[in-house]
């Protein structure tokens, strides 16, 4: 997947006055002394696809299980499709969908079993289930597999089996919990466009990953470190906002070598693995080029540098973030 905000699909526009489909303000929750989110304020317009992403242990599980009615926060509000979640989390639970990184399902119950149980967790009336059923197995493209066990399917297709049993009972709001982790590119690719119909049909979904390249195709981003909101708004204004710098990136079959080199020079501010390449982050009035650079490192002895200058990607703006905060 390619960091292209273009190619995320728009919601049609919604009514500018509409309540937030989430508003927090001051959420915070304590285990003992340890604080695992620490006083967020967060708005998510309906009906978009919005991002929450951050790295393993910032907080992004547990302000999902609050937001879900499962967890009490220690302070703070709350507030889901227009109910407060804290005093009455069963007004909110039947108009809301999740799916976790674990994929619940029953490995020994067929697809189809899996779809009848949660069809019934929900209280789904037959003829409602009936046409659910079949939306879900089309969505999925699971038709002509429904009695096929389920724990015979590939990790892609448990993946889009979950995403139907969590949509069986047409929620107006979706959580996913980090949903595409263990799953292979093309899969993640064809399970984000299933993300884009949904959303297409006014379905807001929140969904929380550690994969940076995912953040381009939400409409909305908000990372989280070690518990607190660090940049807020769409991809485009995070870029613009957070990322005045400039990003030098470096090819060189002598990685492991130039990674230590790079941090240790004056100029760069910040250096770091990005894929099969390295990006040094210098100031934006550096007069460091991509030619001096690619000089300097050859004349250090690394092996065939190659240096350009590229855009600066999501990825990059929540390194240069977490760097501030640390």
């Amino acid at each position: 997947m390619t960091d292209r905000p273009d190619d995320v699909p728009r919601p049609p526009e919604k009514d500018a006055g509409a309540e937030p489909a989430i508003s927090l303000r001051g959420l915070t929750k304590t285990f003992g002394d340890f604080t695992a989110v620490d006083g967020i304020d967060l708005d998510v317009p309906r009906g978009q696809i919005f991002g929450f992403l951050g790295p393993n242990g910032s907080g992004k599980t547990t302000t999902i299980r609050m937001l879900t009615g499962t967890l009490r926060p220690r302070a703070g509000t709350a507030r889901v499709l227009g109910v407060d979640v804290v005093r009455h989390p069963d007004r909110v639970k039947r108009r809301i969908g999740y799916m976790s990184q674990k994929f619940a399902l029953f490995e020994d119950m067929t697809v189809d079993e899996n779809l009848r149980f949660y069809a019934g967790v929900y209280d789904l009336p037959a003829e409602r289930f009936a046409a659910q059923r079949e939306y879900v197995l089309r969505m999925a493209d699971l038709v002509g597999r429904e009695d096929e066990l389920t724990r015979n399917l590939s990790v892609g297709w448990r993946q889009r089996l979950a995403l139907g049993a969590a949509t069986i009972h047409s929620p107006e709001l979706l959580f996913l919990d980090e949903p595409t982790s263990g799953v292979d590119p093309v899969a993640r690719r064809q399970f984000w466009d299933l993300l884009y119909d949904l959303a297409s049909r006014g379905v807001t979904l929140f969904v929380t990953t550690h994969y940076m390249d995912e953040a381009a195709h939400c409409n909305r981003l908000a990372f989280i470190y070690r518990g607190r909101i660090i940049a807020d708004g769409s991809p485009s204004e995070i870029r613009s906002e957070h990322m005045d710098q400039r990003i030098l990136d470096i090819s060189t079959p002598d990685v492991d070598a130039v990674l230590p080199w790079l941090e240790a020079a004056d100029d760069v501010q910040e250096a770091y693995l990005s894929g099969a390449s390295l990006h040094a982050v210098v100031a934006a009035d550096s007069p460091l080029t991509p030619a001096a650079l690619t000089g300097r490192l050859a004349a250090a002895g690394f092996a065939r540098p190659d240096v350009v200058e590229v855009p600066a990607t999501i990825e990059d703006v929540f390194v240069n973030l977490v760097a501030r905060h640390r």
